[in-house]
């Protein structure tokens, strides 16, 4: 019997038993707090990999024309799983597209040297 009454002492309990509304108010800030520092997180990350898709898109594409084309596959590895899944890749795709096509259009935009345009070529 005494045996039985030392190990009621050394275990306790897991949670707290009472009421407190301090520590489920401070539970829901820090909870919250660690999605929205997620969600930045994963922005942040998706932005600098739209912003590297786009600069790979002007350097091996370099044509406006073809930038939705290869923007769209760039984004489709992995298979659609949940709503969150869609409106991300979407929305990285737009974002690589716009961004590619506007390097792309700076460049296919350059102005074309015309000094040569009089002079006379030997055949």
């Amino acid at each position: 019997m005494a045996k039985m009454s030392k190990i009621k002492k050394l275990t306790g309990s897991f949670r707290y038993t009472q009421w407190d509304p301090c520590l489920i108010i401070s539970q829901i800030i820090a909870m919250q707090f660690i999605m929205y520092l997620t969600l930045c997180i994963l922005i942040a990350i998706m932005q600098d990999l739209t912003v590297i898709g786009a600069y790979l898109l002007w350097l091996l594409v370099g044509r406006t024309k073809l930038c939705l084309d290869f923007s769209c596959w760039m984004y489709n590895a992995a298979p659609p799983t949940t709503f969150s899944w869609w409106v991300l890749n979407i929305a990285c795709t737009a974002i690589t597209c716009v961004a590619g096509e506007f390097l792309c259009l700076r460049t296919e935009l350059q102005a074309i040297p015309l000094s040569n345009i009089g002079a006379k070529v030997d055949l």
